[in-house]
């Protein structure tokens, strides 16, 4: 661990569940943290900026290529020792073959591409030594997939994934840390109600992973517990 004081974080979607509570986190141990949600109305995060002025929220929608730019153009000048983009929309568990086209699109771009987008615009920001996180998942593994299911979900993980490794080809001096977190299964939206992790217990070993792997060059897929995934 290292000490986290004057470091900045930027957390990429923070409204609610985990996105929060890896911004109450990351608060809790010391950081400035700008964390974004996406249009105007009140959320979760604005209250908890209510107990903190090391808290400033951003807005930005990430499937939006132009307010991307204009998240960067407001950033500008700044330092941030840690880029965490979260992302992750899930729509019917159904086989994909009885999905609409329209469905399948917008989950592959709010998941896959918009991240990666994301990681892209904002890097120059991100301190030569920090790091850049993205919430990915266990269901994005091609080697862990023994049950199916999720099928949309999944591939869009696995479409992450792949679209990170090609970045950190095309970037293979950089001494930036890049990790693939999955944050375990957890009660979310996403997670259902029968997860075995609450977004209390998954948010602190999230931020454990990516303090601990702070300042280590390449690429990495982990999970909350710093374990590493397969491909």
């Amino acid at each position: 661990m290292f000490d986290t004081t004057d470091r900045t974080a930027l957390v990429v979607g923070a409204s609610r569940t985990l996105g929060l509570a890896i911004t109450a986190e990351l608060l809790r141990r010391g950081w400035h943290v700008i964390s974004t949600v996406r249009g105007g109305h009140r959320t979760g995060l604005h209250d908890l900026a209510e107990t903190s002025d090391r808290l400033e929220i951003e807005s930005v929608d990430i499937t939006a290529p132009d307010q991307v730019d204009a998240l960067r153009a407001r950033l500008e000048g700044r330092t941030l020792d840690l880029l965490f983009v979260n992302a992750g929309i899930a729509h019917a568990n159904v086989p994909v073959t009885e999905v609409s086209t329209e469905s399948f699109t917008e989950v592959m771009i709010t998941n896959a591409l918009s991240p990666v987008r994301v990681v892209e615009r904002l890097r120059p920001l991100v301190a030569e030594n920090g790091t850049i996180g993205v919430m990915s998942s266990r269901q994005g593994s091609l080697t862990l997939n023994t049950n199916g299911g999720h099928e949309v979900y999944r591939a869009s993980k696995s479409a992450l994934n792949q679209l990170m490794r090609s970045y950190a080809a095309r970037h293979a001096d950089d001494r930036r840390a890049v990790l693939l977190i999955n944050p375990g299964w957890v009660r979310t939206e996403l997670g259902g109600p029968g997860a075995v992790l609450t977004v209390e217990q998954s948010a602190p070993g999230v931020v454990d992973v990516l303090e601990r792997h702070h300042g280590e060059p390449g690429l990495r897929f982990l999970d909350h517990e710093d374990n590493a995934l397969p491909w």
